[in-house]
């Protein structure tokens, strides 16, 4: 529904910390909270036993969301949170219940020793299809985590915002991802950091052999470009502090490299009609698996 931010909940760590984000992001959007519990119904055979039939094993099911609902509606006393269950496959009922949402919220564990996302095959699948913007959120993520620390050093929820980073290539820019990171960038009250990576074409190496080095010039060129693109932008959202950055390298890396100081990153996913396959395209998965902040993916044509 319009107004809705959806949340996949399993009662696992991550699932809490997603829903308990979305419970921030509601208040900052003026939106409610949907928790959607997934749940498989239980096979004849285990339905007979009788220390787990299937009254018992939906009870239990039930809980989840409803105890999740209620420790949210504590915690954000001025959104409504509401819960479903569903059941069938997890992908196509969280995609099914997300599509007039405004964005669709799943928790994913971290990897170990690492600061990126470990995404399952139901979560990828839903991050690859869904029409409206995917975050993902770690087990452990903290308010305080998209702050600034305090005058101390320590953590603070009560601080300002840290940036919301933008992965952006000027030759391709599409204006659904952008306005999206604009947009949350103003609900923060935070900068923006435009984050740009470029290779150098093909024609670098002639000029090398020629005793002309261009890069310099060429990275004047993807600079002026990068400004060029943000210019309408700016000028739309003339309270945002937009600062841009336009390095030679892999864009993964420089956007993983940012997100350490970020309070969200976000991608864009171009849509793919094919039925076959999962794909979320080579920046935003290594975004996705390195990143140190929760991750938007954004879908667009």
């Amino acid at each position: 529904m319009p107004g809705t931010i959806i949340v996949g909940l399993d009662g696992s760590l991550e699932s809490r910390a997603a829903a308990e984000w979305a419970g921030r992001e509601a208040q900052l959007r003026g939106a409610g909270v949907r928790l959607v519990h997934v749940w498989l119904p239980v096979p004849k055979t285990m339905a007979q036993a009788p220390l787990l039939g299937a009254e018992t094993h939906q009870h239990w099911t039930e809980r989840v969301p409803r105890e999740a609902a209620e420790e949210l509606r504590r915690r954000h006393p001025g959104v409504e949170v509401t819960f479903e269950q569903r059941t069938g496959a997890v992908a196509e009922a969280l995609l099914d219940a997300s599509r007039d949402a405004e964005l669709l919220v799943l928790g994913s564990r971290a990897l170990s020793g690492l600061s990126g996302f470990l995404v399952g095959s139901a979560g990828q699948s839903v991050v690859a299809r869904a029409e409206v913007p995917v975050i993902l959120i770690r087990a452990g993520e903290r308010a305080a985590d998209e702050h600034v620390e305090d005058s101390g050093g320590a953590p603070s929820a009560d601080t300002a915002f840290r940036p919301v980073v933008l992965g952006l290539d000027s030759d391709s820019p599409d204006d659904t991802v952008v306005a999206f990171a604009f947009e949350e960038a103003r609900l923060r009250g935070a900068a923006l950091t435009v984050v740009q990576g470029w290779s150098l074409p093909p024609y670098y190496v002639y000029s090398l052999s020629a005793g002309v080095d261009p890069r310099e010039d060429i990275t004047r060129e993807r600079a002026a470009e990068l400004t060029e693109t943000l210019l309408p932008w700016r000028q739309k959202y003339p309270d945002v502090e937009v600062v841009e950055t336009s390095r030679l390298g892999s864009p993964a890396n420089h956007l993983v490299d940012a997100s350490r100081d970020a309070s969200l990153v976000v991608v864009g996913r171009r849509v793919r009609r094919s039925p076959f396959g999962i794909h979320i395209g080579s920046v935003a998965h290594a975004v996705l698996h390195h990143a140190a902040a929760p991750v938007a993916v954004v879908a667009h044509d």
